[in-house]
């Protein structure tokens, strides 16, 4: 990643002070409430710096430019989808959890994209800004690496590295299905949802 890249998507500074934390809070609470009224293309940061109780100096004191509030926005939903996720997957106790857990994940994360247009609209920003695609990934190779610390013990030595690529590569294919499903009807939505199911359950069977 170049020092360009990591100065547009990050803040300019993180809040040590209750104050400053209070008001990032405010700017990021107001983004994503806007996004979710309007849709990320149409706000704007005077828009957010207004409706966020400050001037526009103020959002620019602490981000650089809209991609850093994505940014901060998506670090902030990944947090809580690794503590959903850890939830999840601590109930793994045997190889026969494996495929129930991996089902219970894929419907936790299309209920919470489902249920908010707001994340439905920050995943499809993250996808199409490409200095933030770095983000998803990265996080799909966090919860990836959860996955496979939990039940890799579990497997022969010989298939683990293998095992890892599956996972990885489920996981990232997982949030496209979910945004496809969410274009469609409510029928045609759920069977693509269940039609990637079963390519789930297919390839850990591979390995359990």
């Amino acid at each position: 990643m170049t020092q360009t890249r990591r100065t547009a998507t990050e803040p300019r500074r993180r809040p040590k002070q209750e104050r400053s934390r209070e008001r990032i809070d405010a700017i990021l609470a107001t983004t994503m409430r806007l996004i979710g009224e309007k849709g990320i293309d149409a706000v704007t940061m005077k828009e957010v710096g207004a409706l966020a109780g400050g001037p526009i100096a103020t959002v620019y004191h602490y981000f650089p430019s809209k991609s850093a509030i994505l940014a901060m926005l998506y670090e902030r939903f990944s947090e809580e989808s690794r503590a959903r996720f850890g939830a999840i997957i601590a109930g793994i106790a045997r190889l026969d959890d494996v495929t129930a857990a991996a089902d219970q994940l894929l419907d936790d994360y299309h209920a919470r994209v489902a249920a908010d247009p707001a994340i439905q609209d920050l995943q499809n920003a993250i996808q199409a800004d490409k200095a933030l695609q770095h983000l998803d990934i990265a996080e799909t190779r966090q919860q990836a690496k959860m996955f496979c610390d939990k039940v890799g013990p579990m497997l022969q030595a010989e298939q683990r590295e293998a095992f890892g690529r599956v996972v990885f590569l489920i996981f990232q294919l997982a949030g496209g299905v979910v945004r496809l499903a969410l274009t469609q009807d409510e029928a045609e939505g759920r069977r693509t949802i269940e039609d990637y199911r079963s390519i789930i359950h297919t390839q850990l069977r591979l390995f359990l």
